[in-house]
């Protein structure tokens, strides 16, 4: 079976993040309620009996909501690193698993490679996800592209890829200037030229598929996003998909 990928739901509302190879699914962050998570995972033809792992980037509500409880109902393994779990307070767990963020580690049939960003959280990662020679990165909430970032997310056969506000829209925003500062900063989240330049170091001829994320609802438009990386994509022949809040995006599968 090929390597799939999809989304529950991409946004300040809550994220939630599948990547399957048809023996092992893992959920990276889960920020919705039970309920919601349920709903949502039916409508991409799962139970959460289906879900192996939850592996969880930081602490905040929209990546984390749903972590514990899900876990405690489902029995569901969850990852993350020190820092997260201290700095939450999740609770008893059926399985803990504490990583490091520097260290790869199996799940099932799954490599997973977490990566270390500059964000505003205890301990931070995103994640890369390989299965039979292909991999699938996540790359949200992070204020700045570090040297690190851009050698490891270089070799993606699909990126999730974190283009969270137009600078200008963020700047006349509704946004008290405290929380403009920190959506803006370095330790805050890439705005749509910060993550085009990423694109310029990345090997286009193996990416298949980029999926613009995390947009934000207030400081962001879809089409402002797409105009931002298309110059970096030109003659390239993949697939640009956008994350959505309520949808997420269907079933993406690579072979």
């Amino acid at each position: 079976m090929p390597v799939r990928f999809a989304s529950l739901g991409s946004g300040s509302k809550g994220n939630a993040t599948l990547i399957d190879n048809g023996s092992t699914c893992v959920v990276i962050d889960l920020g919705f309620t039970i309920k919601e998570t349920v709903r949502r995972l039916s409508r991409l033809g799962l139970m959460p009996q289906d879900v192996d792992a939850i592996l969880v980037t930081h602490e905040h509500a929209d990546h984390i909501h749903g972590v514990a409880g899900f876990a405690r109902k489902f029995g569901t393994p969850v990852y993350l690193t020190p820092g997260t779990y201290q700095h939450k307070k999740m609770g008893e767990l059926p399985v803990l698993n504490k990583i490091n963020c520097h260290s790869p580690f199996e799940v099932g049939s799954l490599t997973i490679t977490p990566v270390a960003v500059p964000h505003d959280a205890k301990e931070p990662c995103q994640y890369l996800v390989t299965a039979n020679e292909i991999t699938v990165g996540v790359l949200t909430d992070l204020g700045h592209i570090t040297p690190h970032v851009r050698e490891t997310y270089r070799e993606c056969d699909a990126l999730l890829l974190e283009c969270n506000h137009d600078v200008v829209m963020l700047q006349d925003g509704p946004y008290p200037y405290q929380l403009k500062q920190r959506v803006g900063g370095d330790y805050g989240h890439l705005n749509n030229v910060q993550a085009a330049e990423l694109l310029d170091s990345l090997n286009l001829e193996r990416l298949r598929h980029l999926v613009i994320s995390h947009i934000s609802g207030k400081n962001n438009l879809p089409n402002l996003a797409q105009d931002a990386v298309q110059p970096l994509l030109s003659g390239w022949s993949g697939s640009l998909v956008v994350a959505s809040q309520e949808e997420g995006f269907g079933w993406i599968s690579l072979d």
